[in-house]
């Protein structure tokens, strides 16, 4: 999927633009995004507003990875090495900017079957990218933490809406079954050891957000899930603690070829 650096510091931006647009319709239309969700709920409905809370510094880091990949000259040897990495990961941003932005037409036309597709796409290419593409975070170059940053956290909430957007699209108004319930603690438990500080600390909040949704709907569910978010804290932080998954110089390890497929999540 490689492209132009012309070409990326004119996709990028668009298709920001065109997904913030797609949110202001999706907040302020009648019916609205938050009217739409709470008429459909199933067992891994999330409290809305934490998804909006999500998404407000995480635009923010967006903008400041937007300005940098605008910035960067490469022409110059050492800041084309950055703009290399961020370039890369131009199309991946693009479609899912794009694919959230379809989302919410259909989403808003209360068409989930339809919304769950862009939500695949979206959730599935930007998974992929930060498995199987993204190097391991350089703590001493800013491109690659606010890269690492934006990839990771648009993969960590895509988790959350894979969860809940394929929930309600295919099993509204029911409750969890003992095999979601087991199926959860083994998946979110799994994704939480191989994960890094920033895409551990999305599924904590991701299982933090289905609690507290939950919460008012079926109370034995949120409370597994609150515990869940705890082993998942716990699994997050033993893991990164005894072994810092970052390059730079308080790394506390040389990276190897399998590690470099660790570190990537």
């Amino acid at each position: 999927m490689g492209i132009s650096y012309s070409t990326a510091k004119w996709l990028a931006p668009t298709s920001f633009l065109i997904d913030f647009a797609a949110q202001q319709y999706g907040m302020f239309s009648t019916p609205n995004m938050k009217d739409i969700h709470d008429k459909n709920l199933s067992f891994f409905s999330p409290q809305p507003f934490f998804i909006a809370g999500f998404f407000f510094p995480q635009q923010l880091f967006q903008l400041a990875w937007l300005y940098r990949l605008y910035k960067l000259d490469p022409k110059k040897p050492g800041e084309r090495v950055e703009l290399d990495q961020m370039v890369d990961f131009v199309p991946y941003y693009s479609v899912g900017n794009l694919c959230i932005a379809t989302w919410m037409v259909f989403w808003n036309s209360e068409r989930l079957d339809i919304s769950n597709i862009f939500v695949l796409i979206n959730s599935l290419s930007q998974l992929y990218y930060v498995v199987a593409k993204l190097p391991a975070m350089n703590t001493n170059s800013t491109s690659s933490i606010l890269t690492n940053i934006v990839s990771k956290t648009f993969a960590g909430i895509g988790v959350l809406d894979l969860l809940h957007n394929g929930s309600v699209a295919f099993a509204k108004d029911q409750y969890a079954s003992t095999m979601v319930k087991a199926l959860t603690g083994v998946g979110f438990g799994l994704a939480s050891a191989a994960s890094d500080w920033i895409f551990g600390g999305c599924l904590v909040y991701d299982l933090v957000a289905l609690a507290v949704g939950q919460s008012a709907r079926d109370g034995g569910w949120a409370k597994l899930l609150g515990a869940y978010a705890v082993g998942s804290a716990a699994i997050v932080g033993a893991k990164n603690l005894a072994r810092p998954p970052y390059n730079g110089p308080d790394s506390g390890y040389s990276k190897t070829a399998t590690d470099d497929v660790q570190d990537r999540v």
